[in-house]
């Protein structure tokens, strides 16, 4: 577990401050270059021109139909960092279109808003919190937030970091939007003190605001080198599909009624 997180650190610290690799989705990694392109504005996810992946057996970034799905659109966006916004993927391959993708293949009319921004920390995606929400053409249905990897891997104080996932949190509560917290784990090397403080934000702002929770976003592909590109942190297109199959369900019991025809299994 030390090993690897050590290498994760490497890995992040070398990523958020440079483009993706390979021209992948979240060009300009660092905070400044992405701000407009991941706020909110760019994530109209599948749109009903084929999704990559989508159908039973489909390699990660084959191009089949989208599915065609009735019924209300929910809509969905996922504040985040580098993990929503696809690091070294294409644009199709992120987390929040495959989502959409895997939602609508279940029977849900999913709009999923990508506003991942690679080398955010919570400081940013609060910062742009409202910009994000006002760019929508309405209210979302649920909001997935995937944020304080960075406030970790820069040691940032935990009051700093879980202030302002409150303060995302109490500002989602306002509006009366369900919000699913994907939670996110310390390295060891930071030490026992601060990892068991970082650790400790997730669940506990998670009870506070009535949050649905991911204990760990990144458990699937942990310690799975053929799901994880070279920095040993980011998954690659099959990795983000293993993600999206263990957190699907999570989202479906956030959304609730809002998610319209019942997925299937």
């Amino acid at each position: 577990m030390r090993v690897w997180w050590v290498m994760v650190l490497a890995g992040l610290l070398a990523g958020c401050g440079q483009g993706a690799p390979g021209g992948g989705a979240s060009q300009g990694a660092g905070v400044q270059g992405a701000r407009v392109q991941g706020a909110g504005v760019q994530g109209a996810g599948v749109q009903g021109a084929g999704v990559q992946g989508a159908g039973p057996g489909a390699e990660p970034g084959a191009v089949v139909p989208a599915p065609q799905v009735t019924g209300r659109v929910v809509r969905i966006v996922a504040l985040g960092d580098s993990l929503f916004a696809g690091y070294g993927l294409r644009t199709q391959q992120a987390y929040p279109v495959r989502l959409e993708a895997a939602l609508r293949a279940g029977g849900v009319n999913a709009r999923v808003t990508n506003a991942g921004v690679s080398g955010d920390t919570t400081a940013d995606g609060l910062a742009r919190l409202d910009f994000t929400l006002n760019s929508l053409p309405g209210k979302p249905d649920l909001v997935l937030i995937s944020l304080g990897g960075n406030d970790m891997l820069r040691a940032l104080p935990l009051a700093q970091t879980r202030s302002n996932l409150d303060a995302i949190l109490t500002r989602l509560d306002r509006e009366h939007v369900p919000v699913v917290i994907m939670g996110m784990l310390a390295a060891p090397n930071l030490g026992p003190e601060y990892a068991r403080g970082f650790d400790a934000i997730y669940p506990a702002l998670a009870r506070k605001h009535h949050a649905r929770r991911v204990a760990f976003f990144l458990a699937p592909v942990m310690g799975r080198d053929d799901l994880r590109l070279p920095d040993h942190m980011h998954p690659t297109a099959a990795g983000v599909e293993a993600i999206v199959s263990a957190t699907r369900p999570v989202v479906l019991e956030a959304l609730g009624d809002k998610g319209g025809a019942r997925a299937r299994p």
